[in-house]
């Protein structure tokens, strides 16, 4: 069989670097036709909004090969043909286990991410010279089943309240799919465990505010058809899809960061690598000034204590974790009451 014919390498400039785009021809998006040079070129007018949420960060890659309709892979480990100038740092599992993950230091580091087929970033939560430093508390709300997206925008608004009166600033985002992210970036002073344990709080809160909307339930059959608030995307070595990244879908959607003034009028699906380049044009970047709002996560912290004192566990972990401190009965309730 002949091999398929997707053109002539691709030399892009980013960052003082000449990063080249092999068979940028390759249709990874089959909705409109998108290419792998109009993946690589969406990142380059995106690129300062960009480098502001990633820059110095760790990043697991999911790969796509052959596009969105291909096989894909999560890629932790960077290979040894990598370019010597390509920056990398040791980052580990919850079981231990080491990888050499990419860090993006610059423009020129996504372009060689997009040259392989990457179609996910997934930034860990610090930066790879303070690991010990968990820099942002990242909200996740996942509608369950059988909730609607104006269900999740609600679920935003009650969010935003209670972070900000908590003194925190949250900047939403699309996830590139049905939910939103809320992120918020912390003052120094924390670990990734501190920042879960204040992920626990504001879902705990959140589903007090709103029963009938919020759950924080762990076990997906007590969360019925309501907003759930993952918590454990805050557990450590977790990760959460990267703010201006293009999502597997083969409408090559964008995890977008949006003002809370068109949370009432955001469509996700419109949010494409054909769309949001215009937007930034237009519009800026709405979360221009992310690094000037860390703050404490102390008033969190002081919920979730009280609730140990009152005798309310920890909140679940996820099963590839060790059993953790505090933590509830790791088990789904039909189960236990089986047992």
């Amino acid at each position: 069989m002949a091999k398929a014919d997707h053109g002539e390498p691709l030399d892009l400039d980013a960052d003082g670097r000449t990063v080249t785009i092999t068979s940028p021809d390759k249709v990874m998006f089959p909705e409109r036709g998108e290419t792998k040079a109009d993946l690589a070129r969406y990142y380059l007018a995106v690129g300062g909004p960009l480098m502001r949420t990633v820059r110095d960060r760790p990043t697991l890659l999911q790969r796509f090969p052959n596009g969105v309709t291909g096989k894909s892979f999560f890629q932790k480990r960077i290979p040894d043909s990598a370019p010597d100038w390509l920056r990398t740092t040791t980052v580990s599992t919850p079981n231990g286990t080491e990888s050499r993950a990419i860090v993006m230091a610059d423009l020129a580091h996504v372009l060689w991410a997009a040259n392989q087929g990457c179609l996910g970033f997934h930034p860990w939560p610090h930066r790879a010279d303070d690991p010990g430093r968990t820099d942002e508390l990242r909200i996740d709300l996942d509608p369950s089943p059988g909730v609607t997206f104006e269900m999740v925008r609600e679920a935003a608004a009650v969010a935003r309240d209670l972070l900000e009166a908590e003194g925190l600033r949250p900047l939403p985002k699309t996830s590139g799919n049905r939910g939103l992210h809320l992120y918020a970036r912390v003052a120094p002073g924390w670990d990734s465990i501190d920042v879960r344990q204040a992920a626990v709080a504001v879902a705990r809160e959140m589903e007090h505010r709103r029963p009938d909307l919020v759950t924080a339930a762990w076990w997906k059959e007590e969360r019925g058809p309501r907003v759930f608030v993952d918590f454990n995307q805050n557990a450590p070595h977790k990760t959460v899809f990267g703010a201006w990244c293009v999502r597997s879908r083969v409408g090559a959607q964008v995890s977008t960061p949006f003002g809370w003034d068109e949370l009432a009028t955001i469509a996700p699906d419109e949010l494409t690598i054909a769309t949001v380049p215009d937007r930034v044009e237009a519009g800026g970047d709405p979360w221009a000034g992310i690094d000037d709002g860390a703050a404490s996560i102390e008033p969190l912290l002081e919920r979730f204590r009280s609730d140990l004192a009152a005798g309310v566990p920890d909140a679940p972990w996820p099963p590839v974790y060790p059993k953790m401190p505090d933590e509830a009965p790791r088990v789904a309730p039909s189960r236990a009451k089986r047992d």
